[in-house]
């Protein structure tokens, strides 16, 4: 399969598992997810009240110059980890 086959396959496969990954992980597998789907963040940062948004822009933010490949490749490998780690359904 080719990377992006094996991307959106991970994408599938995160929805199945047991149990929900820790809040680091989730903000880990977000931050990837849109790096290797939309590249580097351009928005604004949530206003002061928005915690979730905040958390969420800050770990999207702070992957800002990953190649989106190489956020496909990272995206893959945390999934097959969380995979290893937790199991799916």
């Amino acid at each position: 399969m080719s990377l992006h086959e094996n991307f959106l396959k991970a994408a599938e496969d995160v929805k199945k598992l047991k149990t929900s990954p820790s809040n680091e992980e989730l903000l880990e597998i977000y931050a990837l997810y849109k790096q290797a789907t939309v590249g580097d963040n351009n928005t604004d940062r949530p206003g002061l009240l928005d915690m979730k948004g905040k958390a969420k822009w800050d770990a999207w933010t702070g992957k800002k110059g990953l190649e989106q490949d190489k956020a496909k490749e990272l995206y893959i490998a945390k999934v097959q980890s969380l995979i290893a780690d937790i199991g799916i359904n």
